[in-house]
């Protein structure tokens, strides 16, 4: 049924919801890669679309910004719409001088301050992991698209102007290369509700070097993830 954040029927989620955070993202890839697609949510403009890509049924949805969006979103799908896997595709910001601007990356295990886990089930845990068998289908699809992906561990901040958190401490102390907002959340929710859940990300800037992709580039330009994300759907 449908609920206060997700006027979508229950029918009309697929069991695979790719999820960006961006709802004009969102918008971009049922326009540009699903057929027959309806809007299925238009609540507070968190767009959820569910189409076919290549025959197969999927959805996709926006997810918003920062832990608490993502973690309402991907709760409910998980909870009340009876999703079995969320693919999170998301841009980041490297702190590791290895990782390039435009890379993509698959995450292994993200790291956090945040109090998600603790509020949720009172978890302590300051570390999430993906699902293995979500990575192990991306890795698969990636070799057969011929797509260089790295694996990274990444750190996730409630703050986007974060003014307490040296990066180049956060990536020596726990191996991290690139900083988002929403994995952990997401990862969270997965594990307590015995679901499977990844993130694909683009690397949209530096916080090393100040370099970063337009507005307008990050809601575009990331065809390359985007596909991977919907041609592993098809394994699942």
């Amino acid at each position: 049924m449908p609920t206060v954040h997700n006027e979508a029927k229950k029918e009309n989620i697929a069991k695979t919801v790719i999820m960006p955070g961006d709802p004009l993202r969102a918008k971009y890839i049922a326009e540009n890669f699903l057929d027959d697609y309806k809007l299925v949510n238009g609540v507070r403009a968190m767009y959820a679309y569910t189409g076919f890509y290549k025959g197969k049924k999927v959805s996709v949805m926006a997810h918003g910004m920062g832990n608490a969006s993502a973690g309402i979103y991907s709760y409910e799908l998980f909870k009340f719409y009876d999703v079995d896997n969320i693919i999170r595709i998301g841009s980041a910001g490297t702190i590791n001088p290895d990782v390039k601007i435009r890379s993509v990356a698959l995450t292994r295990k993200t790291y956090s301050s945040s109090s998600y886990a603790k509020v949720l089930d009172n978890d302590d845990s300051n570390v999430m992991e993906s699902s293995s068998y979500l990575n192990d289908k991306i890795i698969k699809t990636a070799k057969e698209k011929n797509i260089n992906l790295t694996l990274l561990d990444v750190y996730n901040s409630d703050a986007y102007y974060n003014e307490t958190e040296n990066i180049r401490e956060i990536h020596e102390k726990y191996g991290c290369s690139l900083i988002e907002m929403e994995t952990f959340a997401l990862f969270k929710n997965a594990k307590y509700l015995h679901k499977n859940a990844s993130c694909i990300l683009t690397v949209s800037n530096s916080l090393l070097t100040k370099e970063e992709l337009s507005s307008l580039d990050r809601q575009n330009g990331f065809n390359e993830m985007i596909e991977l994300a919907l041609d592993t759907s098809l394994l699942l």
